[in-house]
């Protein structure tokens, strides 16, 4: 999923997609912490869980004086803009406020702590904006939509062939139990960039690193540490980053970061389709939990299912100062849960604010809300196209690992 220079990120969705969907083009590319996740292996459970966003904590505007929010009189209106902002692969049709469903019902308060995350890293239209935003602090959600209303015009997300109706799936930060040292079930390694790696170059496949004695000895001693199950390091792989109860050889534990530092450059496969493939599973049957019940059935089959996917991700041990913070996205700010999604780049600019309409997983309730574009993934194709960062734990992933919704957006974009 690590946030990156992004050039990973899957997301834990449903493998298939409807006909519908398919002319926003879902293919496998990548992202930097939404990794590879799309299409790994997900997939719909048989329930559904409301998901209550982390709430922010509050943000106030500093001033010589103190702690102050600022009405809303106080920041004039700007002048609309001319005509289209620039976007290759996408159509931005122009519309209002008053077209986004479900707009007045957002509590929109809560998009400040992702919005003011992006404002460290600005796009070049945002930059002005974001100095404003960076001191100004909504009193409550109306105050929040009134300011975005003055200094945002709205445009509707299409295809090149008009086609308003794309994908919304979902990914995590996954938790898995480490140790530094390998001994008992803890035998699978987790590994930093390998010797002589060269971003974007192709090297040994999965296989190959299991098997060839070159390619064995140019990851020895690039071990981060060691997990007891290859599922759960796949599923870090996919990601494109995560956490790790990590205990040390002192017996000491903590958590810490693992951070996408690049791949192998191997085409991703995602091990759910190659199942569906074998006829071992139905495609509504490839979700996380049928696919470790398959392995747990037929453990001799663990390593050709591991070798389906070429690609390996490579890592990086970043310290987790604060569990609070999510891990950064290819815009290189740090994702909210909930607030934050991947996109494709190409259709919508990092930095962008951006209205979902979509339903939560596996559910017909609205999932409509103000999100900012913070990361994409090689999956994360096309200009309706949305990954949603459901956070971490377990709950996150069960909403992430389900989700495969239809999705219009809308991209909320700052006047002249």
């Amino acid at each position: 999923m690590s946030a990156r220079p992004r050039n990973v990120h899957h997301t834990t969705a449903s493998i298939t997609a409807s006909a519908s969907i398919a002319s926003n083009r879902i293919q496998p590319m990548r992202s930097r912490f939404a990794v590879v996740a799309q299409g790994l292996i997900l997939g719909t459970l048989a329930a559904c869980a409301s998901y209550v966003p982390h709430a922010g904590a509050p943000v106030e505007t500093r001033t010589p004086g103190g702690t102050a929010s600022l009405p809303a009189a106080a920041l004039p209106p700007l002048p609309p803009l001319a005509g289209e902002p620039e976007h290759p692969h996408a159509r931005w049709v122009p519309t209002a406020f008053s077209a986004l469903p479900g707009w007045r019902d957002d509590r929109t308060l809560e998009l400040w702590p992702a919005l003011r995350e992006g404002c460290t890293v600005p796009a070049p239209r945002w930059i002005a904006l974001c100095g404003e935003a960076l001191r100004y602090t909504p009193r409550d959600d109306a105050d929040a939509r009134r300011w975005l209303e003055q200094r945002l015009e709205v445009f509707r997300l299409e295809s090149a062939e008009g086609e308003a109706t794309g994908l919304a799936t979902g990914y995590f930060e996954p938790l898995v139990e480490a140790r530094r040292k390998p001994g008992g079930a803890f035998r699978t390694p987790l590994w930093g960039p390998p010797a002589g790696f060269v971003p974007h170059k192709p090297t040994w496949t999965r296989q190959e690193i299991d098997q060839l004695p070159d390619a064995q000895a140019s990851v020895r001693g690039r071990e981060i540490a060691w997990v007891a199950d290859p599922l759960d390091a796949l599923v870090l792989q996919v990601q494109g980053s995560g956490r790790l109860h990590i205990v040390e050889a002192d017996g000491s534990d903590r958590v810490v970061r693992l951070a996408f530092a690049g791949n192998n450059e191997q085409p991703y496969r995602s091990v759910g389709r190659w199942l569906i493939d074998q006829g071992e599973l139905k495609a509504t049957e490839a979700s996380w939990p049928t696919i470790k019940d398959w392995v747990r059935r037929n453990p001799q089959r663990l390593q050709e299912l591991l070798w389906s996917n070429p690609r390996v991700v490579w890592f990086r041990e970043e310290t987790l100062p604060d569990p609070r913070v999510g891990p950064r996205g290819a815009q290189g700010a740090p994702l909210t849960p909930g607030r934050s999604i991947a996109v494709d780049p190409a259709a919508v600019p990092y930095g962008s604010a951006v209205w979902l309409d979509t339903t939560e997983p596996l559910s017909a309730h609205a999932l409509q809300r103000a999100v900012m574009a913070q990361d994409t993934g090689s999956a994360i194709v096309g200009p309706v196209r949305a990954d949603y960062f459901w956070g971490w734990g377990d709950d996150a992933e069960a909403q992430a690992g389900r989700m495969k919704q239809p999705l219009k957006m809308w991209v909320l974009w700052p006047k002249a």
